[in-house]
């Protein structure tokens, strides 16, 4: 399935991995957050994907953050992408801030067992599940490992955010929530809880991460709700949830979705999509991963490719800045690291993980002296081309080093190249980039061209 889990590049840092969303650093100022396929229930990320899921969000997500910058300002930029958008970088607050309209989910849970106050709301003895709240309340949690309910005063006491601020999250909060019901009513949905989240951006509060999807939202089918047996079809991860719930075994919920479960939560992403936004979704037979590195690389985040110079020891920065300088006018990222195969070569099979899923075509170049394990030890591990171009320091050490980069164990594919412009040029003509393939092309031209007119001279003369 044409399904995102996440994406690799060396070009942009990767700051944090959530649930589904992903977050990259762009500047001081601009984040890139990668919306995955991933589904998560019960605090748990399955071992599924959801086709076309991480679009679904990022779309409803950043439509809902258009129609309500009159209520409060977000942090969406742009859509770059059906699962990426640039946004502004913000200070989080680390409160979530759960709107709930009716009594269900995990709420009605509580309430079956005897709970009565929620974040330090109090509910009322004698209520059915799905009844609706005379207004709706809100229920806060933080945002930890295990998130959990928090009161407003304790929310100040622990430090969480200041009695101003949240005050003025919960008002923002209600205000949207009331936005949200209206709107989706008038579209067949009923808005029965969801939660928001801020950040804070120049001391003002604005929204962040997403908004009414049906993830952070439970919807149900207006047309379906009866009011007398509060019966409810719900639009939204609910079938998910309960379908993991249905087939639990020895009390523990399964892990593991069937193809047919996967199918209808797709499907059903996708019809909540349509009905919100209003248009058709548009369902992309590219491969996922080639529609990224294109996009990625028109909005001018990333080179069309990479190569790696990594180092052995900091003593071969030197010779490594040589070869950048070959490398430099091409105008192809290159990386450079330093890992010794023999003192911390555990940090390969971490290098390889971002190397050999990277969206973009690489290259690396191994400079190591003496005894070159790090050549063989990188081809060991690595899907892209890996370069040996050993610096020396005399001719026993030539001698040594070249016999050991050439005398690879085998299925180690590490090529050898001892000129360091050579070596450059080997690593950019194994990116198979046609910009760099025609670039070539004119220089071996203006090459043979030259060679003409030289020889011309030399025989007129």
């Amino acid at each position: 399935m044409n399904c995102l889990d996440k994406i690799f590049t060396p070009q942009i840092k990767r700051i944090h991995s959530g649930k589904v969303r992903d977050s990259f650093r762009i500047d001081d100022k601009m984040r890139m957050i990668v919306v995955s396929d991933r589904i998560s229930s019960f605090d748990n990320v399955l071992n599924n994907l959801i086709p076309n899921k991480g679009a679904v969000l990022n779309g409803i997500t950043n439509y809902w953050f258009e129609k309500t910058r009159n209520i409060v300002d977000n942090h969406f930029i742009k859509m770059i992408d059906p699962n990426i958008s640039l946004v502004k970088e913000a200070k989080p607050i680390c409160i979530e801030m759960i709107v709930r309209g009716y009594l269900t989910g995990s709420m009605w849970r509580g309430y079956q067992k005897g709970k009565r106050v929620f974040s330090g709301v109090e509910v009322n003895d004698g209520l059915s599940q799905n009844t609706r709240f005379e207004k709706p309340i809100i229920t806060p949690t933080t945002k930890e490992e295990h998130d959990r309910e928090i009161t407003p005063e304790d929310i100040v006491k622990e430090g969480w955010t200041t009695k101003e601020i949240y005050q003025k999250m919960e008002e923002i909060s209600l205000k949207l929530f009331k936005v949200g019901t209206e709107e989706l009513s008038e579209k067949g949905i009923i808005l029965v809880d969801t939660k928001y989240e801020f950040g804070i951006i120049n001391g003002e509060v604005i929204l962040i991460d997403e908004m009414h999807t049906p993830d952070s939202s439970r919807f149900w089918d207006k047309s379906a709700y009866d009011k007398d047996s509060l019966k409810v079809d719900s639009m939204d991860k609910e079938y998910i949830r309960q379908w993991l719930l249905n087939n639990k075994k020895d009390g523990i919920v399964p892990n593991v979705l069937p193809k047919e479960v996967i199918a209808e939560a797709s499907k059903r992403y996708i019809n909540i999509y349509e009905k919100i936004v209003g248009k058709e979704f548009e369902v992309y037979e590219e491969d996922i991963r080639d529609r990224i590195y294109n996009k990625l690389l028109k909005a001018g985040l990333i080179k069309d490719g990479f190569i790696s110079i990594i180092m052995g020891s900091p003593k071969d920065m030197e010779h490594s800045k040589k070869i950048k300088s070959h490398l430099d006018k091409y105008d192809i990222f290159v990386d450079m690291r330093v890992v010794s195969a023999h003192k911390n070569g555990e940090r390969i099979p971490e290098i390889a993980e971002v190397y050999n899923n990277s969206l973009e075509p690489g290259c690396i170049i191994a400079v190591a002296g003496r005894s070159n394990g790090l050549g063989g030890a990188l081809a060991a591990n690595l899907a892209i081309p890996v370069i040996n171009c050993p610096p020396f320091k005399d001719k026993v050490d030539m001698m040594v080093n070249i016999n050991s980069s050439l005398m690879m164990p085998s299925k180690t594919p590490a090529m050898t190249v001892i000129d360091v412009s050579s070596a450059a040029l080997a690593a950019l003509r194994s990116l198979n980039i046609r910009r760099l393939k025609d670039l070539f092309i004119n220089e071996i031209e203006d090459i043979k061209e030259s060679l003409i007119k030289a020889d011309k001279e030399i025989r007129n003369s």
